[in-house]
């Protein structure tokens, strides 16, 4: 009598082998530092599943989870992905991706939709009405109006502020005291340090002019709060604007598992958002200021 040896998945009694987790790493070639693990969320508006991925100008997009046939899809909507990041337009390929909020059933598409597509946002919206019946989604309130927060100019001064680093100015998704490190740490959780410490230089807060966006047409002469960063050395000015901690951004082989949250401050579209007075108490000034 032959025995039977055990395959290399299993142990001697034929029982499985336990299989430890690989963990995620990022290949030292690739311009995203971001781990896909923990990129994919849902949709506010909808409860429908969306896959965050960073643009070339390093701003987040939600993409549909699915690739499509690009055949089926407007050019103008047409997305691709290399190495983490998401480009417009195709690869030419036959399949691409394609933004959640043309498919969102909860907003009006800019753009045509052909028959495949529609029919992708009637499941979609059916899919919605079930995690609402099921108590599974409740849809975001609708955001305050430019008109309601300019009433009370003081309401949440510091809520979003402007901040002003590497010669561009941001619109924070924090106030400046939460802004918290993306970087994954030992254990695989996101860094709970703060960007700001005090082992580290900080800030002005400065009345500066709003200033046109590059295309606008020229906007009042109105001064805004604006947390100014730019007297700081230029390696501090980029540890900020990859929103690390001072110990992960030491560390540079660490991949990060969030997104940084800066968005591109618009005078026009973050009219809500511009204060006029300094906030009081003030944040915590640069050393010797």
């Amino acid at each position: 009598m032959r025995s039977t040896p055990a395959s290399a998945g299993r142990h001697w009694d034929g029982s499985r082998r336990a299989r430890r987790p690989r963990p995620l790493q990022v290949a030292g070639t690739s311009p995203s530092r971001l781990l896909r693990a923990g990129q994919s969320g849902r949709c506010r508006q909808c409860g429908n599943r969306i896959d965050f991925y960073q643009r070339a100008d390093q701003r987040p997009i939600a993409l549909h989870p699915t690739e499509l046939a690009a055949a089926q899809v407007p050019e103008a909507s047409r997305w691709h992905l290399s190495s983490g990041i998401a480009y417009p337009h195709g690869d030419g390929s036959p399949w691409c991706r394609i933004p959640h909020a043309v498919l969102c059933p909860r907003r009006t598409p800019l753009c045509r939709t052909g028959p495949h597509l529609e029919a992708l946002r009637r499941q979609l919206a059916v899919h919605t009405r079930r995690l609402t019946d099921t108590g599974a989604f409740t849809p975001a309130p609708a955001p305050v109006s430019a008109h309601a927060a300019d009433s009370d100019p003081d309401a949440g001064s510091s809520a979003r502020p402007a901040v002003q680093l590497l010669l561009c100015r941001y619109l924070a998704q924090h106030t400046v005291e939460d802004i918290r490190c993306v970087a994954q740490t030992r254990h695989r959780h996101r860094c709970t340090h703060p960007v700001l410490t005090p082992t580290a230089p900080g800030g002005i807060w400065r009345l500066l002019p709003t200033g046109p966006h590059r295309g606008q047409l020229t906007l009042p002469d109105v001064l805004m709060a604006v947390y100014d960063l730019g007297h700081l050395p230029y390696s501090e000015q980029l540890r900020w604007r990859a929103q690390r901690c001072p110990q992960h951004a030491a560390a540079p082989g660490t991949a990060d598992l969030a997104l940084a949250e800066w968005q591109p401050f618009d005078p026009l579209l973050h009219t809500a958002h511009i204060r006029t007075r300094l906030p009081h108490p003030p944040a915590r000034q640069a050393k010797g200021q």
